[in-house]
């Protein structure tokens, strides 16, 4: 009997149809591998995620293979998504034993759930060194039968290990009293080793495969014009970076947004799938790239992704899903590689040109770099010259048109619709800070719909957030930190004095769930949760942000919003927590460190009544360590005795004299924000 069918994640239900006897997270399969003496095979993955379909068609499709799992095990299927704590214990265990991680994830526990071996994918036979699942299978239900007590030995050493890893940033040395560490010192601690890591022909930090780390780029724009480290200019590795990227196949040049990571050291050939995630946190990168420099390209970039989201991975009903799928009619980006005689085909079916578009085809060929040799399978992923520029004209537009209609008669990805509170809070977030920074309405009516969408769809009656709006699964410390950004944003972005209320609401609940009253900082689970083997804590970065540095860096702006020393104590507690770290592994925690500069050289900028042309000196710079506030007062310090038609730039609530002109803004913002470090 297959329990999948009814679950709330796609993800489980793509494998309804298994014949694997697959049992979801929970009691009933704890229960019965305790009751009938067998290990647990727990497989963990995702919905866009290539290589777990190809396990999945290569072994668990398989009858044999299904039949060896049911008589010697009892097999667990998990959306790390949807339950990212269970995938934080297990990835470290795969982490622990193999010296390396990823999806699918292939993990064999006692009946109680401790893992004593684990891996990722296996194939359907030796290959490369790896041994077929069949035989990993066999060694497995053959140690659990004839060597029990050897394995159950092994399981209680990895778990007393796991235990040891989990509360390993507790039990780091905290600085000294006379070590107070500044935003300055530990900027400079990060940009000397992003600089011994920057790949200066093709951008980006290190070798293949190549991930965006958006929050490494944030730092180098952070440092624009400030000079080199290790000779090389921040603005410089941040540019290249982010001009490799978009003119690269991970980004899609017909219909915008990125692939999860490149195969390849340029950023070429993409691993197809693309997530929800890399959208929110590259939508910001690319505006604050576009403040910083004016490149007219990465406002483009910033449009065109957009476009994406809120046209490809919206709901009917205001909601943004969690991604699209790698695969499509069972080829690995199927639906986005061409050849010429497609792009041939594709105009000539789409376009009515009385001059035929044989030269428009070979235009476009050129354009995008398809070849008859291709780069992927034969195939060719398209992509520009670095360098190039992206702005398309006006023949090359109307050929993109016709390739986009040709593109979605072909069989389409999956699209995971599951609308998950974080990575929706990150997007809305992201887009509101877009919408403000850019004066575009549209953007900030669907950031508004999208927040909306959130508020009464992902929370149960009592108030306590969840996971996602159908699984029922409590809400992790991360889904309360971005929501808390979230509102945040939206009150700068609308002037609105509800948000500020909605963002506390969330604060409070981020507080009283998560924290650990010990050590500091916050658990990843919250204390009415599901006790796992452990209990995470989430501090180094890795694709996302850490939750406890999206959490710093949102409770310290809401702090600077309110003036309440609650947020931002607890901000700044958490940040602490992460400054050892931040000495010995600064990229590690690299997403933290903007809550350092926070702490150091925030600001505070209110301008009361009406007064646009106050407001748009304002939004026209990227003050990444700056709240805003406008529209309805609300009960912050920041609000007393403040005069309409006039701006005041503040820093630890005592103020500049109010600007009534916007060229005694600009001078103070200068002054403020925007000075150089020493």
């Amino acid at each position: 009997m297959n329990r999948l069918r009814g679950a709330s994640s796609p993800y489980l239900r793509q494998h309804a149809d298994n014949p694997v006897d697959w049992y979801p997270w929970g009691t009933e399969a704890f229960t019965r591998a305790k009751e009938e003496g067998k290990p647990l095979f727990v497989s963990i993955g995702y919905a866009a995620c290539h290589w777990c379909h190809v396990m999945a068609h290569e072994s668990f499709e398989d009858p044999a293979i299904a039949q060896v799992l049911l008589d010697a095990f009892v097999s667990v299927k998990v959306d790390r998504e949807e339950r990212p704590d269970v995938d934080a214990v297990y990835m470290a265990a795969v982490q622990a034993m193999t010296g390396s991680g990823g999806w699918p994830m292939s993990v064999f526990c006692t009946p109680d759930g401790r893992p004593f071996f684990a891996g990722t994918y296996f194939p359907p036979s030796d290959r490369h060194g790896m041994p077929s699942f069949r035989r990993v299978l066999d060694a497995v239900a053959g140690a659990w039968s004839e060597r029990r007590h050897e394995v159950e030995a092994q399981a209680s050493a990895l778990a007393d290990a796991l235990e040891r890893h989990t509360t390993a940033v507790d039990g780091l040395a905290p600085l000294t009293a006379d070590r107070r560490l500044a935003w300055d010192e530990v900027s400079n601690l990060a940009l000397e080793k992003l600089a011994e890591k920057f790949d200066p022909a093709s951008g980006g930090f290190g070798p293949a495969p190549k991930f965006p780390r958006p929050g490494f780029v944030e730092l180098c724009l952070r440092a624009a014009g400030e000079g080199g480290r290790g000779g090389v200019d921040p603005l410089q590795m941040a540019t290249r970076t982010l001009d490799a990227m978009a003119a690269g196949g991970i980004y899609d040049h017909l219909e915008g947004g990125f692939a999860r990571y490149s195969t390849d050291a340029r950023w070429r050939v993409p691993h197809f799938e693309k997530m929800l995630t890399d959208q929110a946190l590259l939508v910001r990168t690319y505006l604050h790239a576009w403040q910083v420099t004016g490149t007219s390209t990465y406002l483009q970039v910033v449009r065109e992704t957009i476009d994406f989201v809120t046209g490809t991975l919206s709901t009917r009903d205001g909601g943004f899903c969690s991604s699209l799928d790698a695969d499509s009619a069972g080829a690995e980006g199927g639906h986005a590689t061409w050849t010429p005689q497609e792009v041939a085909a594709a105009l000539s079916t789409e376009l009515e040109q009385p001059g035929g578009t044989a030269d428009l085809a070979a235009a476009l060929c050129d354009w995008w770099g398809v070849t008859e040799q291709g780069d992927f399978q034969g195939r060719t992923v398209l992509h520009r010259p670095l360098g190039a520029g992206l702005a398309r004209p006006p023949e090359v537009e109307a050929g993109r048109k016709a390739l986009v209609a040709a593109r979605r008669r072909r069989p389409q990805p999956a699209r995971d619709d599951k609308v998950l509170t974080e990575w929706h809070a990150m997007f809305t977030a992201a887009l509101a800070e877009a919408a403000w920074a850019c004066g575009e309405e549209a953007w900030a009516r669907r950031a508004l719909q999208a927040a909306e969408h959130l508020f009464s769809h992902n929370r149960r009656p009592d108030g306590r957030w969840l996971r996602s709006a159908r699984s029922g699964v409590p809400a992790f410390a991360g889904d309360y930190a971005w929501v808390v950004e979230c509102a945040t944003r939206l009150a700068t972005s609308t002037g609105q004095a509800r948000w500020i209320g909605r963002a506390e609401d969330a604060a409070d609940g981020l507080l009283e769930l998560f924290w650990d009253g010990g050590r500091g900082g916050l658990f990843t689970t919250g204390r009415d949760a599901e006790a796992l083997l452990v209990r995470p804590k989430d501090v180094t970065d890795g694709a996302l942000p850490s939750a406890n540095a999206a959490a710093a860096v949102a409770l310290l702006r809401l702090g600077a919003l309110t003036g309440t020393h609650r947020w931002t104590d607890a901000g700044a507690r958490i940040a602490e927590l992460a400054l050892p770290l931040a000495v010995s592994q600064p990229l590690a925690v690299a997403d933290m460190l903007p809550a350092l500069a926070l702490m150091d050289r925030g600001a505070q900028i209110v301008v009361a009544g009406d007064r646009p042309d106050l407001l748009d000196a304002v939004r026209r710079q990227w003050l990444p360590d700056a709240v805003v506030a406008w529209g309805q007062p609300t009960t912050s310090p920041l609000w007393e005795g403040r005069e309409p038609g006039a701006a005041y730039v503040c820093q630890g609530f005592v103020c500049h004299q109010p600007a009534r002109d916007v060229a005694t803004l600009e001078a103070q913002l200068e002054r403020l924000v925007a000075r150089p470090r020493r």
